[in-house]
């Protein structure tokens, strides 16, 4: 899909039961089973989306005033 939408692929997670039934007791699986397979997706996936924003350029032009001078 990452392909098809030209997109940079940053990981997959998987599909676990466990993931639902921590998430509602109120534990995230990164929390209630930081060592697991699944956390570790998680882990790694969280790294790539890190290090791929930190490669970005950052503009930020958007949060100041525009500031214009009229001739008098």
């Amino acid at each position: 899909m990452a392909e098809q939408y030209g997109v940079r692929f940053l990981g997959e997670l998987p599909l676990d039961i466990r993931i639902r039934e921590e998430a509602d007791g109120g534990s995230p699986t990164v929390v209630a089973a930081p060592q697991s397979a699944r956390a570790q997706a998680y882990f790694k996936m969280a790294r790539r989306a890190a290090a791929r924003l930190a490669t970005l350029n950052k503009d930020y032009s958007s949060v100041f005033p525009k500031i214009t001078v009229e001739a008098t």
